[in-house]
């Protein structure tokens, strides 16, 4: 995976992860790398910086969760509570309801990077999280 600082024509920054360089190239090739402000599709790398190990936040030194710590874990409570955890099963589930083959209702799993392409090529939603399930966080 490989994540990469974005601005799109409107002057929006954000960051992506991608399955590799050539993974970014592909969707942003078809369009599917769009601003998450405004939708724009006409979105490209932003100058990027490696990443320094910096000093913990006094927070984190006290024990305490930071800001974006305790936002992602809203996040996850949030999805946990209104989606259902269906597993490695989800590029079946998701392609299933798309077909109209199961009812739509909201799902989350896992699938590989190859797997998600090709949902995403075949005009099926979906997203990354930005959390691990918990079976496989430490």
């Amino acid at each position: 995976m490989i994540r990469y600082s974005l601005s799109c024509s409107n002057g929006h920054d954000f960051e992506s992860w991608f399955p590799s360089g050539s993974g970014y190239d592909a969707l942003h090739a078809k369009g599917l790398v769009t601003c998450p402000e405004c939708g724009s599709a006409q979105v490209e790398k932003a100058l990027m910086a490696p990443r320094v190990a910096q000093m913990e936040p006094k927070a984190r030194l006290r024990g305490e969760a930071t800001e974006r710590e305790k936002a992602l874990a809203e996040l996850r409570r949030k999805v946990e509570e209104n989606s259902e955890y269906v597993g490695m099963n989800f590029v079946a589930e998701a392609r299933a309801m798309h077909e109209g083959d199961k009812p739509e209702r909201s799902i989350h799993g896992e699938a590989r990077a190859d797997e998600a392409l090709k949902l995403l090529e075949d005009g099926i939603p979906v997203a990354p999280l930005p959390f691990m399930p918990k079976n496989k966080a430490n």
